[in-house]
């Protein structure tokens, strides 16, 4: 795995993250379309469990899903800020946590750190010949 690769781990984790939030947040509005019939006739014993109660089992699961991976994404940030301080230029450690921990565009950390995107770039390629990844993860 290489530098750039093992960095990036937060931010595909985040998306994935943001993913499962969109699709509780559309399973929740699923949910508040459904509707129950009510009449007098007695129901099939074995015509099985409700949309309403299927919706609702989705829903937790998810959220408990969400809720691990977020875990594991304050665990990989808090790891990865371990590396990004093992860098011994700040000027590369800013660039690393600008685009690796706060996900901004290369455009948004030369605006923030007052270079071209040009000398940006060139920072980044010195930052990632010095990150040093986990014997762990390689």
């Amino acid at each position: 795995m290489t530098a750039k690769e093992y960095l990036s781990q937060a931010y595909r984790l985040d998306q994935r993250i943001n993913s499962k939030l969109e699709q509780v947040a559309s399973l929740n509005e699923l949910a508040t379309k459904c509707t129950h019939t009510i009449t007098g006739m007695p129901r099939n014993p074995g015509h099985g469990t409700s949309t309403i109660a299927e919706v609702v089992t989705k829903i937790v699961d998810l959220q408990a899903d969400i809720n691990r991976d977020i875990d594991c994404l304050v665990d990989l940030k808090r790891e990865i800020v371990g590396v990004i301080k093992a860098v011994d230029n700040t000027e590369c450690q800013t660039l690393l946590e600008l685009r690796y921990l706060c996900f901004k565009s290369w455009e948004q950390i030369a605006v923030d750190m007052g270079y071209t995107i040009d000398n940006v770039y060139r920072i980044h390629r010195k930052a990632l010949s010095t990150v040093s990844i986990p014997e762990r993860v390689q």
